[in-house]
């Protein structure tokens, strides 16, 4: 099987860039449809209609219901369908970017990707991950194309909570231990192909950035500053990681996070966060070396990553509640078998146990 890299046709990031928007769209399309919150357009859709304006580009925005679910998505390809809409364009989180590119995909039309955020790597990715309306993770769509557009604007993205941001780190940390697990087992990536070398040193590069540049970004967004450390930060949360993922494939850590959305306390935590843990988990499961597992840790703490289930939200962990993350975890259509050795229902549930001991170890619990 041949070694396969994808990625958005262009990346941008820089300080007001929103502005701009509309002179990208006007070159894709001659009619726009806009997914955001309720809440997002508040924030700046007056900005946004602001950079259409004298563009050959009308715009229509729709709300987010809140789920990136086949009823979402249906909904919203109906509506691109009756309004002669050419171009659909995903502003604000990570579900709207899924929902925006399947609509995108089923109507045959070009997708830009706009995050508000940068809390996860979703944007650059050719993966729409299918949910219940109830929140629970039913599947993922492997679209055949990346974005054609991925728009941050760091004005914006500074503006956020901080909160955000260190969950996108939490995503983005994934990246490398996921990518290592399966260049070890020659599992097939999200990008259809072997993972390339090009893929691995993204992944690791994303790894590197964090590490390095994590703290600092972390205490200078508190400050409600953006430095060149929040610019790297953003960098890998949302492109390093988004092409390192795809390209290099995922593993234990993000196969624990939808195993976890089976436990209702944990559906208000973000997307990262518990994917943070999930990384933990898939390191106890893999046997690191003490070092290594200690430098993940500690980094987590330091950066205000959660390292136990009760974090999370989940007040009393009973043998139940692992058994029951581990069997979803362990499902056949997710990634967890790209471990580079056999895993079941009940060494995953004796690893998220452990990683939660771990975790309250390190907090002095």
């Amino acid at each position: 099987m041949a070694k396969v890299l994808i990625a958005p046709s262009k990346y941008l990031q820089g300080a007001g860039e929103m502005n701009n928007l509309g002179t990208y769209a006007e070159k894709s399309g001659s009619k726009a449809l806009i997914l955001i919150s309720k809440g997002g357009h508040k924030r700046i859709g007056a900005q946004i209609e602001a950079s259409f304006e004298g563009k050959d580009c009308e715009i229509m925005f729709d709300f987010f219901n809140g789920e990136c679910s086949k009823v979402e998505i249906n909904r919203l390809v109906e509506i691109v369908k009756a309004n002669g809409i050419d171009l659909v364009i995903g502003i604000g989180g990570g579900k709207i970017f899924d929902t925006a590119k399947a609509v995108a995909y089923y109507t045959e039309h070009p997708v830009f990707v706009v995050p508000t955020i940068a809390s996860t790597d979703a944007p650059c990715s050719a993966l729409s991950v299918i949910y219940t309306e109830e929140g629970v993770f039913e599947e993922y769509l492997f679209l055949p194309a990346n974005p054609n557009l991925v728009l941050m604007d760091t004005d914006i993205i500074v503006k956020s909570p901080t909160r955000l941001t260190v969950s996108g780190i939490g995503d983005a940390l994934a990246t490398y231990f996921e990518a290592r697990a399966c260049q070890q087992s020659d599992a097939i990536s999200c990008a259809g192909g072997k993972t390339t070398e090009a893929a691995m040193a993204i992944a690791k590069l994303c790894f590197d950035t964090l590490l390095a540049e994590g703290v600092k970004a972390k205490i200078a967004l508190d400050a409600g500053a953006c430095t060149p450390a929040v610019e790297k930060i953003i960098e890998a949360n949302t492109l390093l990681s988004g092409i390192g993922f795809e390209s290099a494939g995922l593993a234990g850590a993000h196969a624990i996070h939808n195993g976890m959305t089976c436990l209702e306390e944990c559906h208000h935590m973000y997307h990262g966060e518990k994917v943070a843990f999930g990384t933990l988990v898939q390191l106890v499961l893999e046997d690191v070396s003490e070092e290594e597992l200690d430098e993940i840790v500690s980094f987590c703490i330091e950066v205000g990553l959660p390292v136990t289930m009760k974090e999370l939200g989940v007040e009393e962990l009973t043998d139940e509640k692992c058994m029951a993350v581990a069997e979803l975890a362990c499902a056949d259509n997710d990634t967890l078998h790209n471990m580079p050795f056999e895993v079941t229902p009940a060494s995953v549930a004796a690893a998220i146990k452990a990683a939660d001991a771990i975790g309250h170890y390190y907090l002095g619990e």
